[in-house]
Order: structure tokens, then C-alpha cells, then sequence
């Protein structure tokens, strides 16, 4: 595939051009610090600083500059002019915007082009905790860590998955001792067993074992000695363990599907596949003086980190008892993904509140030599699901809202809004009905987190998510299925560029903006901002809505031509809206 040149890097090139023909002193000070404009299709705003840097009116230098980039018929740049202090307004021929499209839609990527150096990015995300339930503050890292899998590897980055489940800890002693002493606990009546039946079972059981630990000594002894024989890898603890863990993945995968995500058990790593490393990572740290010993536990200090009275705040790796804290467990996960997995980016999209513990894990990673030059570890902070009232989400009895439970009602919320808007022209069967319940519900859920900046909190409003007004994942779907639906009445019309038409004002926007899909992902894939790809869907779905109202596309006023040039807008706009959501991983039904 050849890259397709994007208008915007193609005026700059010619703007740049001129500069250094016209001011060859200004070296590679010569910018022309393009950006998008209302006054015109683009503004160059380079002029101001030159003329500071060389001591020259800039009005006079944007002249000189104008005077040598070639307008006109067959140029990319219809016309220039000078404004303001020397700023410089360019508008771009309309042959040159359609042209440029009809080479984007030559394309399966429609134009983008790969990165220039893709590299090995493991991304963590997603980390239930083996035998409890999914909440609601489990869906960011979900919902975001899958939609920067899809960008980072359409840019063409290698990218690893890793979900780092909480499958180890003492609270196992406790399950695994009952599981023992009742092990029928966990048995199946027969057949396929569902994740909500996973998850009942479970939960009975946890809350069985942790009330005969809190009212019985003798379970409790048992149970912390049954802890070291899981440490120690007897085989029959850990025979029980694994089915703690099978028997979660049933619930796991369950929720990860109805969030339509893919988790595949390759994928699934979680604290106890670095267990063997522990011992090691520790040894290393205290031989090199990266971590001393502290009131009897292996501690790394930093001179930044201090508490509320003022002495510094350790990170613990391994406690004065001779238990490994997180720190050991993902100072080893940097130690295997680095040397093992060849990774030279490490994303953790983990909650914002965490974000002092990664602060500190990461420099001791440098400090150790685990991540060097050329290797970089990055946490994809988020915040908080809020409830409507803006405070952190939970159910009217105070509790945590089970993940399930909210998706379930999102797809019931959406299929009454998709039955409502159902009618005669559409006609859509129950079946289509319930499908598109489902990608929309979901698609809503994941539209409303992805828009947001995810260090921002966000408030969960299922009325206003699967409204069909405003900055919603159902606005930019109905948008696609609009133009799906006129494609499907086009008659024997075909989607043909022809560059030679002169366009409409909403034509000339819209096709501007899809000219930008190739820079926005660049933008989402460099910054792990997901939300500027979701803002440019939502734009890009507005600019086709007014397309919609001001310009008629199968009886286009100026005949086969116009008709053929206006499905073609449509076209590669249904393309590119199909293509961006897919890497939020919403879905696009065809009929609304």
C-alpha cells in the first residue's frame, strides 16, 4: 500500500517550500505551524515568529512567501491571502480534496499509513480478581485498554496482551480449606455451566468460608496453613487453587463477551505466573543497594515520596514476615516482559489512584536496570465512574454495582429505544431488534467512557448514552446506517469521485474532515488518548448530517455526475465511520 499524502502535510510542504525559497536564512526555524481555520480551510501561522526570529515585518515576509506557492487551476492550493498581523488563510482547490479521497478509498486502510518505526508494546488491562465478582470500576481498564490494543496495532505496533488477574494471595488459604473440608462446593449438576452460575457458585462459597474463618479458630489455623502449602506448590493445593481459577475464567469471560471483547487464556497472566521470579527479583534489587532492609522487610526509598509527616514513604517488596508484596510481583512482570517478551513499551491502563505505586515500581525498574534506553513504561491512568449525582457509583443500597448487571440494563435501555424508533419504512424483526439492542447498549457503555479524557471522571447516564442527540456512540452509528441505507436505494448509481465538480460548502467540510482520519489516529495511537478518535467520529457523523440536510444526494441537482461524487462522500464515510468505531470496538448495524 502506498500512503496517501493528507492535505494538510501536503500544503504544508508547499507553505515550507516557499518559506525557504523566500527566506533561505531562516534555516529550519522555517515553519509554517499549519493548523485547521474557520476563515479558511487552513491557516499558516508561522510568519510571526520568523519575523521576531529575523527581525523583519511579517507582513512583508508572508508576502514574499505568497508570491512563491503556485495557485490556481491544477493546484493543490486554490487560493492565498494575507491576514492580520501576517498570518496566511488558504483554501484548497476541490479537485485536490476529492482527488486525495478517491485515493483514500483506493485503500482497504483508507490511506493510513503504518507507523514508521512500530515497535512491541504489552499492554496490561482488565484485571478481575479470581473468585469475586466484576464491578463497575473493573469496566475502564477494560473498555480502554481493549480500544488502544486496536489502535496501537492498526498503526502496525506488535501488541501483547497481558491481563495480571489477582489469582494469588492468603485469601485462597481460605477458599482452598473449604473447598477441602466441602468439596462438592463446586461441582456441576451437568451440562454447560453458565458465568452467572460460575459466579453464584463462587460467591456462596466465599461467603461460607469467610464466615466460618471469622467465627472458628481452628478453620482459621488450617486455613493460613494451607496458604504455605500453596506457597510451597503442594500439588493437591494447588490442583483446588486451579479450580478456583477455571471455574472464575467461566465468569470472566462470560462478562469480557457481553462487553464484546475478545480474552484469550494465552493472554491471561496473572500474579501467580511470576511467582517463580519473586526470590530473584528481590536478590538482585538488595545485591545492586537498590532496595535495603527496613525494620526486617526489603524496601526502596525515594527522595520525593514522603507521607503526611514528612518521612519518606517506602515501597515495600518483600515484608518483614517473608511475604512478597505487589511491588515484587510487578517488578517481576517488568523483568519478563522486557527480556522475555522483547517489549520496549509497557502500557498499564490502571486506575488513577494507583498511580503512586507505579511511579515508584517504574523508577525502581530504572534504577535496576529492567527498563533502560530504549524501553519506557507508561500508566494509562483513568478516574472514576460516577453516578448521576457525581459521586462514585454505586446501587441504592450503598453497594458496588455488578458490571453485568449495568450491561444487562444498558441492552435492555437501547432495544427499547431501537423498538421505539422501529417502523414501517425500516421494518425491523424482533431478531434485528434484539441484535441491535445488544451492539448499541454496548456500544453506548464504551462510546460514553472512550469520549471522555481517561484521566477525567465521567458520570454513567444511560438515559443520556443511548440518546439519539448529542455526542453519543448512537449518533455516530444511526450516521452510518443512514448512508447504509442510501446506498442500498442508489438504483444502478455507483460511488465515483469526480474530482473536476465544483462542491458544496458541506461537501468541501466534510471532506476535509475525512481527509484527517489517518492524523487523528496517529495523534490516539502516540498520546494513548482513544477519546480524540471518538471526537472525530462525532464530528465527522455531524459534518455528514448537515451533507444529509443541504445537500440531496440519489437526486442530486446537478445530474449522474454529482450523484455518483455525493454517494462517493458517503461512501468512504460509512468506511472510515465503520473503521473508527470498530477500533473503539463499537459495532455498526447496517438498519436503524
Amino acid at each position: 500500500m502506498t500512503p496517501v499524502t493528507s492535505l494538510a502535510a501536503s500544503v504544508n510542504q508547499r507553505v515550507a517550500d516557499a518559506l525557504s525559497a523566500a527566506l533561505p536564512e531562516a534555516g529550519a526555524a522555517a515553519d509554517p505551524l499549519l493548523r485547521r481555520s474557520d476563515r479558511a480551510d487552513f491557516q499558516a501561522n508561522g510568519m510571526l515568529a520568523l519575523a521576531k526570529k529575523l527581525k523583519g515585518n511579517p507582513r512583508e515576509l508572508a508576502g514574499q512567501v505568497v508570491a512563491g506557492i503556485p495557485t490556481g487551476e491544477g493546484a493543490v492550493i486554490k487560493e492565498i491571502e494575507v491576514s492580520g498581523p501576517g498570518f496566511l488563510n488558504i483554501t484548497v482547490a476541490d479537485e485536490a480534496i476529492i482527488s486525495t479521497l478517491a485515493a483514500r478509498a483506493a485503500d482497504d486502510r483508507l490511506g493510513v499509513p503504518y507507523a514508521d518505526r512500530p515497535g512491541t508494546t504489552v499492554i496490561d488491562y482488565a484485571q478481575p480478581n479470581v473468585a469475586k465478582e466484576m464491578h463497575v470500576g473493573h469496566l475502564r481498564s477494560a473498555v480502554i485498554g481493549a480500544a488502544m490494543v486496536e489502535i496501537l496495532e492498526f498503526t502496525g505496533e506488535k501488541v501483547i496482551r497481558r491481563h495480571h488477574i489477582g489469582d494469588w494471595g492468603t485469601q485462597f488459604g481460605m477458599l482452598i480449606q473449604y473447598l477441602t473440608e466441602h468439596p462438592h462446593e463446586l461441582d456441576h449438576k451437568g451440562g454447560e455451566v453458565s458465568g452467572e452460575e460460575a459466579m453464584t457458585n463462587l460467591g456462596r462459597l466465599y461467603k461460607a468460608s469467610r464466615a466460618l474463618f471469622d467465627a472458628d479458630p481452628e478453620f482459621k489455623e488450617r486455613a493460613r496453613a494451607r496458604v504455605v502449602d500453596l506457597q510451597a506448590g503442594d500439588e493437591e493445593t494447588l490442583a483446588l487453587w486451579r479450580r478456583f481459577v477455571d471455574e472464575s475464567k467461566i465468569y470472566f469471560y462470560s462478562v469480557f463477551n457481553k462487553l464484546d471483547m475478545d480474552i484469550k487464556d494465552p493472554d491471561v497472566v496473572g500474579e501467580s505466573g511470576y511467582n517463580a521470579m519473586l526470590e530473584e527479583t528481590c536478590r538482585i534489587l538488595e545485591e545492586t543497594g537498590v532496595a535495603v532492609r527496613s525494620d526486617g522487610a526489603l524496601c526502596v526509598f525515594f527522595d520525593d515520596v514522603k507521607g503526611p509527616d514528612g518521612n519518606p514513604v517506602p515501597l515495600i517488596v518483600k515484608k518483614s514476615n517473608g511475604g512478597y508484596g505487589y511491588a515484587a510481583t510487578d517488578l517481576s512482570a517488568i523483568r519478563d516482559r522486557v527480556q522475555n517478551l522483547g517489549a520496549e513499551t509497557l502500557l498499564y491502563v490502571v486506575d488513577a489512584r494507583q498511580s503512586l505505586h507505579f511511579k515508584m515500581v517504574f523508577e525502581t525498574a530504572r534504577r535496576a536496570g529492567w527498563l533502560h534506553e530504549g524501553t519506557d513504561a507508561v500508566q494509562l491512568a483513568f478516574g472514576t465512574v460516577l453516578g448521576k449525582d457525581g459521586k462514585p457509583f454505586k446501587t441504592r443500597e450503598g453497594e458496588t454495582v455488578r458490571l453485568v448487571d449495568l450491561l444487562d440494563e444498558a441492552i435492555e435501555r437501547a432495544t427499547a429505544v431501537v423498538r421505539e424508533k422501529n417502523n414501517d419504512k425500516v421494518a425491523l424483526t424482533e431478531d434485528e431488534i434484539a441484535a441491535n439492542g445488544v451492539q448499541i447498549g454496548i456500544g453506548a457503555v464504551k462510546y460514553a467512557d472512550l469520549s471522555t479524557s481517561a484521566s477525567r471522571d465521567y458520570k454513567f447516564d444511560l438515559d443520556q448514552m443511548v440518546s439519539l442527540n448529542g455526542d453519543t456512540s448512537v449518533y455516530v452509528q444511526y450516521a452510518y446506517a443512514r448512508i447504509r441505507s442510501i446506498l442500498r436505494l442508489r438504483g444502478e448509481a455507483e460511488p465515483v469521485a469526480h474530482p473536476e465538480l465544483e462542491l458544496a460548502p458541506a461537501e468541501r467540510a466534510l471532506g476535509l474532515h475525512l481527509d484527517q482520519f489517518g492524523e487523528t489516529l496517529a495523534e490516539a495511537a502516540a498520546g494513548y488518548e482513544p477519546h480524540k478518535l471518538a471526537a472525530y467520529l462525532y464530528q465527522l457523523a455531524s459534518l455528514y448530517t448537515t451533507f444529509y440536510d443541504q445537500c440531496p444526494v440519489l437526486k442530486a441537482e446537478g445530474g449522474a455526475d454529482q450523484v455518483a461524487n455525493r454517494l462517493f462522500l458517503c461512501d468512504l464515510t460509512a468506511r472510515t465511520l465503520h473503521q473508527g468505531l470498530a477500533l473503539l470496538g463499537i459495532r455498526t448495524p447496517e438498519r436503524l
